[in-house]
Order: structure tokens, then C-alpha cells, then sequence
């Protein structure tokens, strides 16, 4: 079993590691850094406060545990789920499923793209335009797979006779695909490449419905990446056997000693013309196929390869058209916007592969490395023109691996198309294996990350682009929350170090980060891409969660809250000496803080809020009612009042609080264009 070809792409599937996605990776480096940080802080101040602060061992001991739960964001994990959660559905309605939640994240850190052309790129709607014997060169007329349209040579009609009948049952009976109708329109069964061909083979009006019955198959070859034609054998009924051939044109040339000639006879092959007809034809973006036949002994049963490889006689080559997706196109300029190289894996010549890359807009579309150019690399020599080539023809599935390899190895996040069993090997191997729905196999699916409904390309960028707005929104969250928490912690610290009563308790903590925050930042999740998301280049593998900006609004917002809270704490305690109406307050005025503070956090990378921002959208405001009645719960209900030990607030400590929640509003804006200012200057 493992000797089969399926038992040895088993054992590759096997050895081939999945990575762990960079969000992950984030998360373990942010939370085990967090962890330390917070443990450590609270050993010191423990016993610090043992030996300076006077403080008795079980009121410490408190104050400790308040401080590690007002450090640690309890929310976290359940904001990171939703916010991926969301993105996913919002993938499926663009036509991708995601298999594993955490790679939705990692489609907005992709840098290369890595895509199969037929029916990706293109429309998979194969279609025969030319086709050249060994005299006569015919245009074929029509569109999809009808039947309208005909055979034509320098615009005038002709019928299938002499080579080009023989050009045209080779086509049809060396095929294994089926054309039915289906609701007035016909529909294809195999290979649409295949179909084209039955669809040429009926222009040139042969029958290939009966075919099968007058010239039953015998004996095949299937098709294959190694040798690269296909073959079957079939009798007529007087049992004269004949095989037929069709497959890469200079696959197909090497086997071939002559050529039929338009009476229908043989003549030596003219190599040289040849090649320069199928240049010509490949230039044009045509996909070249060649087919031919071999006489067999009267009674054959079986193929051969070895008998194969010689004497067969070359028929002619035909040339299909399989047009570039528009919506491609323009998908694929929107990724060169966002800084993604989008690089195209195909199996056509590569002239074909260069002329359809040009159409489509990639890059470097004159610069294209075969699958023998592929062999002949080292892995050194492989990555460094990993990262220039865009375009690579004659490929095999296994040339995929070495290329997804070549490119992780570059430092990039790549995504990989692919819809065979050979490709589950590279999809496991990329950080984002992307399957195709439509025409892929079920272990190319279980291999996958995403699974493309419509096998279009522009459904990978669209995934992106939601990637990306999943990922901000993430950053948003732990811009929220982190501040809250930090005010909390700062605060607690302040009050221990001054020798005062700690503001807010522990289990008052634990409310306003179980329920407000949590409630509040669930709200990010929903926010829609901010403006020029797919004009931004990708974030490096990796960078951190909390860096540049992010780590400053923190510590700056956590300041803000640690104002606010002790503001609350001392003007009570001022005019009324009473530590529970003080903790109360202290705590609607960290919650009111906290939804003035949303507002300025929803468009974290924009220049300042805008009426958009303060009037927010239903599900912003909906969580703002819901955070407004669970505090007045919290404030006015006796059972709220006897669990969290919190009194009653007059209008004007309320007042207070929602005063507190504007001052951080306005302090924002007035950094946020001062920020701007500075950047104006320096750019």
C-alpha cells in the first residue's frame, strides 16, 4: 500500500507539520508575558506591604487578589472568540468556509498568494479556437460548451474529412468527459478541458455520442504529471486496434516519428515547424494540446508505455481559450494595493502561463520558471527566486510543497490554492491552505483551512480583507480592555503604596470586567473594515498584539482611568466620609470612562472620532442601554447593593461620572491631533 502513488502522498501528508497560525502565537507570547508580569508584581507587593505598609496579612492578602484580578483581562478569550466567530460568518457569505476558526486571522497577515490558474484565475470554461494539422490551420467559432458554431478555415465553413475527421476522433474518443443537458443548457461531467474536446470533435461533425459504441475502448493510460499524456486503445468492429494520444504538445512530439498528412496519409515529422506553431499559439494565451495515434497489431488488448514511446503519428494540436476571470483581474489588483504578491502555479506551457498572467495584471508576468527549472534548484537557489518569480508552468503538485517551503523560509504568510490529492501535502504545509470546493477532492478539503464555494480567486481576497478587519478589531478589544484593567491595577498599587483604603473591591473588579467590559468590547467585533484596509501593506509574521501606538493609548488611557477613579474616591470621601458611597462611584465613574472611551477606540488607526463615531450603530448602542440598566442595577437594587456593597448615587455623583466620561473623551481627541500634528511635521 505504501508503494502506490496514494500510499506515498499519504506518507508525505504525514511528515508535513502544520503550522501554528501567528495569531496563536501572539496570544501564547502576550498571555505568558502578561501571566509573569502580574504574578511577580503581586509576590513583591505582597511582601512589601508585609514589611512597610502596616497593613494586617488577611486585608493584604485582599488587596493582592484584587490587584491580580484587576490586572488579568477575564474577557479576553471570549472577545477572541466572538470577534473570530464573526469573521467566519461573515467569510461564508462571501463564499469561503473555514474549517479551523483561528486561520481567519491569519488571512489578513498573508503576504504571498499562491494560486492554481484553471478555474481560479480563470473561468474554467474551456474552449477549442484553434486547431493546426500538418497543412491547414481551422478557427473554431462558438462560445462555452453548445454546439453552436462551427469549424471554419479562412472564414469559410468546412467539414470533418481526411486529417482533420481523424484530428477530431481523437479528440472524442481519447476523453473521458460527458456533455448532458440540464434545464435547456449543457452540462459537463469531467475534466472541462476534456469537454472542449467533445465539443470541437461534434463542430467538426463527428458523432461523439455514438462513438463509444463504433469504436469501443479496450485498454487506457490515465492521464498523469509523470508522463504527461493520456491514452486509450480501441477496436473497430473488425477488431483492427488503434490507439489514440493527446497530451503536452513536446511530451507528445517526442513520441511521434511522423505526422499525418491532409490526404490522410504519413510524413516525416517537421519538428521545427511544429514547435513554432505551438510558440505561436501559446503566446497567444492559448493552452496547446497534441494529439496523435498509433497503429496497433489486429487483436491488442493492452497498452504498453514502452510500445508507446515510439511510432506513434503526430495529428495536429488544438488550442484553448480559457478566459480570465474579470472579477480576478480586479481582486488581483487589490491585493498588489495591499502589498500581496500573488504568485500563479499552473500546469500550461509557459508561454500560455505568461500571456494569461499578463491579461490577469501579475507581476514580473515576462519572467516565467518551469517545473524542470524547479528540478534543477537547489533549496538556496529555490528560495531566492521564490521571492521574485510570480509566474511557474509545467508544474507538478509536488513542485507546490517546495515553493510553500521557499516561502515561509523568506519570513512570508502564505496562502495556498489547490484542488487534487497531490496538493494536500502543500495546503496541510501553508499557513493558510485554501481548497476548492466545486472541483476538489475530498482530501484536499480535510487538508485545507478554507474552502472556496465557487473556486474563485476573488473570494481569497475578499477573505483577506475580512482577515484583516478581524485583526484590528482584535486590537481594538485589548485596547479597550487593557486599560480598564491597567486603571484598576494602577489604582489599587496607588492606594496600598499611600497607605489608603483600596477604592474599589476585588469582587467590584470582577464586575466591571466580567459584565461592562466585557459587554462593551463585544461591540468591536462587529465594527466594519476601516477605510483603506486592503491599502496597507502585511503585518510581519511576527509582530506584536501591543506595539507602537496600541502601547501607548494603553498606559495613556490607563493614567486617564486612574485619575477619574481617585477623582471619584476624594470628592466623596471630601463631603461625605463615607468609603462605600466612594467605592460606588468610583466605580460608575470607571464604567462611564469606559463607554465614552469605546467611542475613541472603535476607529483606533483613523485620525479622531467623526458623528459616525459618537452616534455609533445599533449594536454599539444596544450595549451601551444594556451596561446603563445592569449599573443602575448594580447602583439602586437592594441585592446588587448587599453583594457588591454599594449604596445609592444622587443625580449629582452621577452627573459626576458621566462629566468624568467626556473629560477622557475630549483628552483623546485633543492627543489624538497632536499626535497627527507631530506625524504631519515629521512626514
Amino acid at each position: 500500500g505504501m508503494h502506490t502513488e496514494i500510499g506515498r502522498i499519504s506518507g508525505l501528508l504525514a511528515d508535513t507539520t502544520s503550522l501554528k497560525t501567528p495569531l496563536l502565537e501572539q496570544m501564547d507570547r502576550f498571555a505568558r508575558g502578561l501571566s509573569l508580569i502580574v504574578i511577580v508584581a503581586g509576590i513583591l507587593i505582597f511582601f512589601g506591604g508585609l514589611a512597610f505598609s502596616g497593613l494586617e496579612f488577611r486585608e493584604l492578602f485582599m488587596a493582592v487578589v484584587g490587584l491580580t484580578v484587576a490586572a488579568i483581562p477575564e474577557g479576553l478569550p471570549a472577545i477572541l472568540t466572538i470577534t473570530l466567530a464573526i469573521g467566519v460568518r461573515q467569510m461564508a457569505r462571501r463564499k469561503a468556509v473555514v474549517r479551523r476558526m483561528p486561520v481567519i486571522e491569519t488571512l489578513g497577515a498573508v503576504s504571498v498568494i499562491c494560486s492554481d490558474k484553471t478555474g481560479t484565475l480563470t473561468r474554467n470554461e474551456m474552449m477549442v479556437t484553434t486547431a493546426v494539422t500538418s497543412g491547414e490551420r481551422y478557427e473554431i467559432t462558438g462560445e462555452g460548451y453548445g454546439s453552436d458554431g462551427m469549424v471554419c478555415r479562412e472564414g469559410q465553413p468546412v467539414t470533418g474529412d481526411g486529417v482533420l475527421a481523424e484530428l477530431a476522433r481523437a479528440a472524442a474518443l481519447c476523453n473521458d468527459a460527458s456533455i448532458v443537458g440540464k434545464d435547456g443548457q449543457p452540462s459537463i461531467h469531467g475534466d472541462p478541458m476534456e469537454a472542449a474536446l467533445k465539443v470541437f470533435a461534434g463542430k467538426a461533425e463527428f458523432d461523439h455520442v455514438d462513438s463509444a459504441s463504433a469504436w469501443p475502448r479496450v485498454d487506457e493510460v490515465p492521464f498523469d504529471t509523470r508522463i504527461r499524456f493520456m491514452a486509450t486503445l480501441h477496436h473497430d468492429h473488425h477488431g483492427h486496434g488503434i490507439a489514440y494520444l493527446k497530451g503536452a504538445p513536446e511530451r507528445i512530439l517526442a513520441m511521434c516519428a511522423h505526422q499525418v498528412s491532409t490526404d490522410g496519409g504519413t510524413e516525416p515529422l517537421s519538428t521545427e515547424h511544429w514547435e513554432r506553431i505551438i510558440t505561436e499559439m501559446a503566446s497567444e494565451g492559448l493552452r496547446v494540446l497534441a494529439l496523435a495515434r498509433r497503429p496497433m497489431a489486429k487483436g491488442s488488448r493492452e497498452l504498453v508505455l514502452e510500445e508507446l514511446e515510439q511510432g506513434a503519428e503526430l495529428l495536429g494540436v488544438v488550442g484553448l481559450l480559457d478566459p480570465p476571470r474579470q472579477e480576478a483581474i480586479r481582486a488581483i489588483k487589490e491585493c498588489h494595493d495591499a502589498g500581496i504578491r500573488v504568485k500563479m502555479i499552473t500546469g500550461d506551457h509557459a508561454l500560455t502561463a505568461g500571456a494569461i498572467a499578463r491579461k490577469l495584471g501579475l507581476r514580473n508576468a515576462d519572467r516565467v520558471l518551469t517545473g524542470k527549472e524547479l528540478d534543477d534548484l537547489d533549496e538556496d537557489q529555490l528560495r531566492s527566486l521564490a521571492g521574485e518569480v510570480d509566474v511557474f508552468a509545467r508544474t507538478s503538485p509536488e513542485h507546490k510543497l517546495r515553493l510553500v517551503k521557499a516561502l515561509q523560509a523568506l519570513h512570508g504568510v502564505v496562502a495556498m490554492t489547490g484542488d487534487g490529492v497531490n496538493d494536500a501535502p502543500a495546503l496541510k504545509r501553508a499557513d493558510v491552505g485554501i481548497a476548492m470546493g466545486v472541483k476538489g477532492s475530498e482530501a484536499a478539503r480535510q487538508a485545507s483551512s478554507v474552502v472556496l464555494l465557487d473556486d474563485n480567486f476573488a473570494s481569497i481576497a475578499a477573505a483577506v480583507r475580512e482577515g484583516r478587519t478581524v485583526y484590528t478589531n482584535l486590537r481594538k478589544g485589548i485596547a479597550f480592555m487593557l486599560p480598564i484593567n491597567g486603571g484598576e491595577s494602577v489604582s489599587l498599587i496607588t492606594a496600598l503604596l499611600l497607605g489608603l483604603t483600596l477604592p474599589i473591591s476585588a469582587l467590584q473588579i470582577l464586575w466591571v470586567n466580567m459584565v461592562s467590559s466585557v459587554l462593551l468590547a463585544m461591540t468591536l467585533a462587529f465594527e466594519p473594515p476601516e477605510p483603506g484596509v486592503m491599502r496597507q501593506p502585511p503585518r510581519p509574521r511576527d509582530e506584536s498584539l501591543l506595539k507602537g501606538f496600541v502601547v501607548w493609548r494603553v498606559a495613556f488611557v490607563s493614567l486617564l482611568f486612574l485619575v477619574g477613579i481617585f477623582a471619584a474616591w476624594f470628592w466623596v470621601m471630601h463631603r461625605h466620609q463615607d468609603p462605600v458611597l466612594a467605592g460606588t462611584l468610583a466605580v460608575n465613574t470607571l464604567v462611564a470612562m469606559e463607554v465614552f472611551y469605546l467611542f475613541a477606540v472603535r476607529y483606533l488607526d483613523s485620525a479622531s472620532i467623526t458623528l459616525r463615531g459618537v452616534l455609533g450603530t445599533p449594536v454599539v448602542l444596544a450595549a451601551i442601554a444594556a451596561v446603563v440598566v445592569l449599573q443602575l442595577l448594580f447602583t439602586y437594587l437592594p441585592w446588587f447593593q448587599h453583594t457588591f456593597t454599594t449604596t445609592a448615587l444622587s443625580l449629582e455623583q452621577l452627573a459626576f461620572s458621566v462629566v468624568a466620561g467626556v473629560v477622557v473623551l475630549v483628552v483623546l481627541e485633543l492627543e489624538t491631533a497632536i499626535r497627527n500634528r507631530v506625524k504631519a511635521v515629521r512626514g
